[in-house]
């Protein structure tokens, strides 16, 4: 089944599921997993729902022993079950855009990972040459040392310089490194991004290993609004936790049991 077939299907489904007789859904049913709006619980849709999970999903790929090769089998996974993205170091961006090209799946990158601690020629140059190699996504480091250091202007000067290469070029997600601030720092780090109006925010728990909580979900969507989307990862393995993520406000999952995941989705989708 191609991805045309897939979405006429989910349509035809939740038309059934949601009383409209079989027709015609409006985007928003299909792909709005992330919204905040009251109504049915995301669990009682079945499978129906579940041919959206994957384009909601970005493939994880920034294990430092990672070679090109598994970059090039990867990539193809990712083309093959439509997910939003995969994500790469800079170093094979290149590769990345060469094996997904047109299939729908994008290319994300990352920018002064993982503390933004990098002088702002070099993170700019880093993002410029990104774009460049085929980025369309990028996860965006903010300056940890000048949020920690009481310096939140120098923080958001330099998204803001980031912001301006990126418009047009590709979507930006503001890493959001819950771990390293303290309740008023992160609100100050998420007032930023807010003011900044980045695309996406990311609820990193890279540093912490800490797993992806609803609470988290909750409590960044309370401070930036429903204007800009929601990423998050950590140890989210199952479509049923997925699922949940999703029902709490999150729009994407960043992950690295991504092919499971939306196997598993695409599986009870088909069933």
């Amino acid at each position: 089944m191609n991805v045309n077939e897939i979405v006429k299907e989910t349509e035809r489904e939740l038309g059934r599921l949601l009383g409209t007789g079989g027709g015609s859904v409006s985007p928003a049913a299909i792909t709005g997993l992330g919204s905040s709006n009251s109504g049915p619980s995301l669990l009682m849709y079945g499978k129906g729902i579940n041919a959206a999970v994957p384009g909601k999903l970005e493939h994880s790929l920034l294990d430092p022993g990672i070679s090109r090769n598994k970059i090039i089998e990867e990539c193809k996974l990712a083309a093959e079950y439509s997910l939003a993205n995969v994500v790469v170091s800079p170093y094979y961006v290149e590769t990345a855009a060469f094996i997904l090209g047109r299939t729908g799946t994008a290319v994300c990158s990352v920018a002064g990972f993982p503390h933004g601690a990098a002088s702002q020629t070099a993170k700019s140059a880093e993002l410029r040459e990104c774009i460049r190699r085929g980025a369309r996504e990028m996860d965006v480091a903010l300056n940890v040392l000048a949020i920690k250091s009481g310096e939140p202007e120098t923080a958001r000067r330099e998204l803001q310089e980031m912001l301006q290469i990126a418009r047009g070029n590709c979507l930006v997600k503001a890493i959001y490194e819950q771990s390293l601030y303290t309740e008023e720092e992160k609100k100050t780090v998420l007032s930023i991004i807010r003011d900044c109006r980045c695309d996406y925010v990311k609820i990193s728990n890279a540093l912490s290993g800490k797993k992806a909580e609803e609470a988290d979900v909750e409590f960044v969507r309370s401070i930036i609004g429903t204007k800009i989307g929601i990423k998050i990862d950590g140890g989210v393995k199952t479509l049923e936790r997925a699922m949940q993520i999703f029902e709490s406000g999150a729009d994407r999952i960043g992950m690295s049991a991504t092919i499971a995941v939306a196997k598993e989705a695409l599986g009870a989708f088909r069933a």
